[in-house]
C-alpha cells in the first residue's frame, strides 16, 4: 500500500468519527405543561429546566393577547405569561414557544370566551348571524378601555386635520363621556386647541355584520365617521379602508359610505362610495350597518341599502384587500380636507357626536 494510500484511509476514519459525534441537544421541561385562562385573563408563572440558556416568547398568532416576562434564563428559571382579558364571545387558543440551544417547546395556552349576555329583547340579531361582540355605554362615565384604546395626536391625521386628539381628557374637560347609556364625543376649543376624540376597539374581526346608533353634529368643520382599518396596517390604501359613515357639517345630513384600497381611492379619482340625503341626521338617532362577507361589502342606514362594492374574485389585493381582521374606529375631526372645504364656524363648538351603542354580529 502507498503511503498515499495509508493516508487516504485514516483520513477516511477520522471524517467517520467526526460524523458520528453528536451535538448536544437541550432537554427543555416546563412546568406547568399548559396554561388555562378564564375570559378575564391571567397572570402566572412557568417554571423552565434545561442544561442551556433558554428563552420565551408568545407564539406570532397571539401576540396580541399573550405576553411573556422572563425573570431568569438560566438553565433554570421561570417566565411570567400574562393572558389579556377576552373581550369577545369566542374562545382562544395560543401558544408561549421556550427554546434552548436547538430545541424547542411550547406551552399551550387556552382561554375561555366572555359569557354571552342574556338575551336582549332590545337587540335585534340579523338572521343567520349571532352576537359576538357589543358596547351598550350603560356602565361608567368614560369608555371601558378593556374593551377601546385611544388614539393622540395631532398632527393632521394625513388629511390636515385642525384638532388635536387626546385620551378621553384634556386637563379637567372630559371629551368622551357616558351618561344615561349614550357616549359623547365632544369637540372644544380650549385656549387654542380644538381638542376632540379618536378611539379604537381593541378586538378585531374577519366579515361580520357591524351597526352603531349615531346621532351626529352640527356645525361647519364638523366630520364624524364610523369607520373600520386593519389590525395589520402597512399602508393606505393598500392594505384597504372601511368607512361606514361619514358625514361633513357644510352638507348637513347628507351621509356616505366608502372603500378604500389601492385601486380605488379619491386620491386618483377611482373612488367607490355612496351617499344618501337623511333630514334628521343631525336631530335624530339612526342605525347605521355595515355587512362584510367575502364576496361584498354593504351599508345600511336604518336598514335601506346605501352601498354596494363586491369582490371582483380576481385575488388580487390591488381590488379587494379585504380578507384580514379588521377594528372600528369613532371619531369626531375638526376641518381638513374634506371637512374643512368650506371653511370652519368655530361658533358651532363645542359639538357633540352621540353613540348609543355599537354592536357586532357573525354568521353562526
Amino acid at each position: 500500500m502507498t503511503i498515499l494510500s495509508i493516508f487516504v484511509c485514516l483520513l477516511s476514519v477520522l471524517s467517520c468519527g467526526s460524523d458520528n459525534e453528536e451535538t448536544e441537544v437541550a432537554v427543555i421541561d416546563v412546568s406547568p405543561a399548559q396554561l388555562s385562562a378564564t375570559h378575564e385573563g391571567l397572570v402566572t408563572s412557568a417554571t423552565i429546566n434545561s442544561g442551556l440558556e433558554w428563552t420565551a416568547f408568545s407564539d406570532d398568532a397571539c401576540k396580541d393577547w399573550i405576553s411573556c416576562k422572563i425573570t431568569d434564563n438560566g438553565s433554570q428559571g421561570t417566565v411570567e405569561v400574562t393572558v389579556k382579558a377576552n373581550t369577545t364571545y369566542q374562545s382562544r387558543e395560543g401558544k408561549v414557544v421556550v427554546k434552548a440551544g436547538a430545541a424547542r417547546t411550547s406551552i399551550p395556552v387556552t382561554q375561555a370566551a366572555r359569557p354571552e349576555p342574556s338575551a336582549d329583547p332590545d337587540i335585534t340579531v340579523p338572521e343567520g348571524y349571532r352576537l359576538v361582540w357589543n358596547e351598550e355605554f350603560n356602565k361608567g362615565t368614560q369608555p371601558d378601555l378593556d374593551q377601546w384604546y385611544y388614539e393622540t395626536g395631532g398632527n393632521g391625521w394625513g388629511n390636515n386635520e385642525l384638532q388635536h386628539y387626546v385620551a378621553g381628557n384634556q386637563g379637567n374637560e372630559q371629551l368622551a363621556a357616558i351618561k344615561d347609556g349614550i357616549l359623547s364625543i365632544i369637540a372644544k376649543k380650549i385656549g387654542e386647541t380644538v381638542y376632540s376624540i379618536r378611539m379604537n376597539t381593541k378586538e378585531s374581526w374577519k366579515y361580520g355584520y357591524f351597526e352603531a346608533r349615531l346621532k351626529l353634529p352640527k356645525g361647519k368643520g364638523t366630520w364624524p365617521a364610523f369607520w373600520m382599518m386593519p389590525k395589520n396596517y402597512t399602508a393606505w390604501p393598500d392594505d384597504g379602508e372601511i368607512d361606514i359613515m361619514e358625514e361633513v357639517g357644510y352638507n348637513a345630513n347628507y351621509v356616505s359610505s366608502a372603500i378604500h384600497c389601492k385601486a380605488y381611492h379619491h386620491s386618483i379619482g377611482t373612488q367607490k362610495t355612496g351617499e344618501t340625503f337623511l333630514p334628521t341626521a343631525q336631530t335624530e338617532f339612526h342605525v347605521y350597518a355595515l355587512e362584510w362577507t367575502e364576496d361584498f361589502i354593504r351599508t345600511f342606514v336604518d336598514g335601506k341599502q346605501l352601498f354596494r362594492f363586491d369582490n371582483d374574485k380576481a385575488n388580487n389585493r390591488n381590488t379587494w384587500p379585504f380578507n384580514a381582521p379588521f377594528y372600528l374606529k369613532l371619531n369626531l375631526a375638526w376641518g381638513g380636507d374634506w371637512g374643512g372645504a368650506q371653511g370652519v364656524d368655530e361658533s358651532a363648538l363645542p359639538a357633540t357626536y352621540e353613540i348609543d351603542y355599537v354592536r357586532v354580529f357573525q354568521k353562526k
